[in-house]
């Protein structure tokens, strides 16, 4: 991935995947978190626990500009301050009640959250569109033997049979997260195969993960 030394971009999602109002899991290097779009439109990435009694925020809920933790309610804001209590409607939560956040961008079709202070902002791709995310249980080494290519600066790899065909890959412990990307001018039976693709290369990634064992 993108990385200036100081901090790093992962790609965890594509936008078309976090609709206004919802929340979704994704991950890190850093671990977990909660990935959510607010009603307004704006994305924020909560580290996935509740500091009330540890219930992952991916499993809750949006209203209006907050996450609520399904448990007990508690709400936060996308700074990560407390913001409600249910059980207590008048008491003012105090400023220590926060959860983690990471800094999110949206770029061409992708939610980019940073690990650590990049001093850069995510790669842009103008020439590409996202079409859809699959996870490979394996790790980005045995994709790109799969794919019988490197990952370049960006972390794309160009399928060398359909140039028009790009994966966008992001490292996740012991799995490798895909976006599909391609070229926008391409048609819906071109869309078709480049799917199929992303699916055959992840399974003989798979394969190949296991055979290693």
């Amino acid at each position: 991935m993108p990385s200036d030394g100081a901090g790093s971009w992962v790609p965890v999602a594509l936008s078309s995947d976090l609709p206004p109002g919802t929340v979704i899991p994704a991950r890190t290097s850093v671990g977990p978190i909660a990935l959510w779009r607010s009603q307004s439109g704006g994305v924020t990435a909560s580290s996935d626990r509740c500091p009330h009694r540890g219930m992952r925020l991916s499993h809750g809920f949006v209203r209006g500009e907050a996450l609520s933790c399904i448990y007990h309610g508690w709400s936060y804001s996308p700074s990560g301050g407390c913001i409600r209590i249910p059980a207590h409607p008048d008491l003012t939560p105090p400023e220590t009640i926060r959860v983690a956040v990471q800094q999110v961008e949206e770029s061409g079709g992708i939610l980019w959250v940073a690990v650590g202070q990049p001093a850069m902002q995510p790669p842009r791709f103008d020439r590409l569109i996202p079409l859809r995310s699959l996870t490979a249980e394996t790790d980005v080494t045995a994709v790109e033997r799969a794919a019988r290519a490197k990952t370049d600066a960006n972390g794309l790899i160009r399928v060398l049979e359909f140039p028009w065909i790009r994966l966008l890959l992001a490292p996740q412990e012991k799995r490798t997260l895909i976006h599909l990307m391609i070229e926008p001018d391409r048609g819906s039976a071109d869309r078709l195969t480049a799917s199929r693709i992303a699916e055959s290369l992840r399974r003989q990634a798979e394969e190949r993960q296991r055979e290693n064992a």
